[in-house]
């Protein structure tokens, strides 16, 4: 599992005029929820990249004055002209407790229908899981070794993991090998040949 650490400044002031001061020397306002109570602070800017542009599933571990927390990413809020970072929601991890995250699918195995000639085309590229922060994981497989030019896998074909739910519909192909034009004018072209 991928942690990034980051320093973080307890703020009081929540006032437009000091938020807009506070991104202005290069400071995100940010808030943590989940938790005892509900903490607003504010992050570097700089800080956060790592964990915002990224396809990887990570753990923020945030030192809030002096005090660290466990948390998960929820929400991102970048202005809509300037495409700056405005605002960060983070979920505290608390044991025990429920979280609903999306993690990125990756593939094993080498598919036969791309050996031939075919494309894996990937239609999704992360699934909705629910799990507890002690069976936290940052990635799934999916085994593509048998899919021929045509075929596809789905959602259901995700290698299980013990204490991790899958929260999206268990039929919908994450994956398809597609055959190429060329492929498809050649097998026409055979078939017609055979007539």
């Amino acid at each position: 599992m991928k942690i990034v650490a980051l320093e973080g400044q307890g703020r009081e002031n929540m006032s437009k005029s000091a938020v807009k001061a506070l991104r202005k020397e290069g400071s995100v306002p940010a808030v943590m929820y989940g938790g005892e109570k509900v903490i607003h602070f504010s992050v570097s800017a700089k800080e956060v990249r790592p964990l915002i542009f990224t396809a990887d599933f990570k753990i923020a571990e945030l030192n809030i004055d002096g005090k660290v927390y466990r948390c998960i990413l929820k929400d991102k809020q970048f202005h809509p002209l300037t495409d700056d970072l405005q605002h960060l929601d983070f979920l505290q991890l608390s044991d025990g407790a429920t979280v609903k995250i999306e993690v990125p699918i990756r593939f094993t195995g080498a598919a036969p229908g791309v050996k031939v000639g075919g494309k894996l085309q990937q239609n999704m590229r992360t699934v909705k899981i629910k799990t507890t922060p002690d069976h936290l994981i940052d990635e799934m497989y999916a085994d593509v070794s048998h899919l021929e030019l045509g075929q596809s896998i789905r959602v259901r074909d995700i290698k299980q993991v013990d204490g991790v739910e899958i929260m999206n519909s268990l039929s919908i192909p994450i994956a398809t090998i597609e055959i190429p034009r060329a492929l498809r004018s050649a097998t026409a072209a055979a078939a017609a040949g055979k007539k």
